[in-house]
């Protein structure tokens, strides 16, 4: 069977790409995205890269046409992902309680894990002015509103939000894409927490999980052709993922520093800090599910066993 899969986020996935990691049962096409692409609307894709919320708010509407598999390809802590200009005085989550905030969309699943944060430090989320928008204006190939209407404190925008941090529109803003500017040294933008990385830390500390993004899905129509599909898939997905970081340790080239954060990350989170299956990964799929639920994102509270097929 030859299936095809599109992917935005596979750096892990160059091994296969390269011949280095073959598939065992199946053979495959990958195709580089720029952006996530929608699975269902491509009849030449077999399966791909997929929103984690826009999978689970599937699942929660009965729509089973997608099988995910608990390969979460993108993940990431999601203190970073608060900017404020270099001269606000605003330092912690807490101070945002009825703040203005600009954010990249309102459904998706990084803004909804940074929501979270907000409301696990006691800020209501309901209090806050948010403002949806691109980070940049012009913008384009992203469904920033999703299926649910907006609560009745959301607004959209086509302007780019960082500009409208520049020029005081908002007192944050939310994105998981940094603006090119914050990597120079007269950026007017920076982090709201001072050291974000102790910050996701403990979090890790407190919850034992990276945040999942983005996740692999198929097709139920590929997977009833050939019901040992997503475990062959799985399989390759693990296999390329080791493959890919034991290549890092040797050639640590991406970062001058890259070979100190590859020790320290095995020291804090052992062998794999982002596990594929679905036992290491339960604890954060039920905290997503929640999340959806608890944010209004999600009309009902699905239950976790809900999200992949058994």
């Amino acid at each position: 069977m030859r299936i095809r899969l599109g992917l935005r986020d596979w750096d892990h996935l160059v091994p296969v790409a390269t011949g280095e990691v073959r598939p065992e049962g199946f053979e495959l096409d990958l195709e580089s995205r720029a952006v996530t692409p929608d699975v269902l609307s491509e009849p030449g894709l077999d399966g791909g890269e997929t929103s984690f919320s826009r999978y689970v708010l599937g699942r929660a509407a009965g729509d089973d046409r997608l099988v995910g598999l608990p390969v979460f390809v993108m993940r990431g802590f999601r203190h970073r992902c608060v900017l404020v200009r270099r001269d606000s005085e605003l330092t912690t989550l807490e101070e945002l309680k009825g703040a203005r905030i600009g954010l990249t969309g309102w459904p998706d699943s990084g803004n909804t894990w940074t929501r979270a944060l907000l409301r696990a430090a006691g800020v209501d989320v309901r209090g806050i002015e948010w403002t949806v928008g691109p980070l940049v204006a012009g913008e384009t190939g992203k469904d920033r509103v999703g299926p649910v209407p907006f609560p009745d404190n959301v607004s959209l925008t086509g302007d780019g939000l960082a500009e409208g941090l520049a020029e005081g529109h908002y007192d944050a803003i939310m994105t998981p894409f940094m603006p090119d500017e914050l990597f120079t040294a007269d950026s007017r933008f920076r982090h709201l927490l001072p050291d974000h990385r102790a910050a996701e830390l403990v979090y890790y500390r407190e919850t034992g999980f990276v945040p999942g993004i983005h996740l692999v899905t198929l097709k139920r129509e590929a997977v009833e052709r050939d019901p040992g599909l997503p475990r062959a898939v799985q399989d390759l997905l693990e296999r390329s993922k080791r493959h890919w970081l034991a290549r890092r340790r040797l050639l640590a080239d991406t970062t001058p520093w890259l070979l100190a954060d590859l020790t320290e990350t095995a020291r804090t989170f052992g062998p794999d800090w982002m596990p594929y299956g679905v036992e290491p990964n339960a604890a954060m799929v039920s905290a997503f599910c929640e999340e959806l639920h608890a944010q209004g994102i999600s009309n009902r509270r699905i239950r976790p066993e809900e999200v992949f097929d058994r």
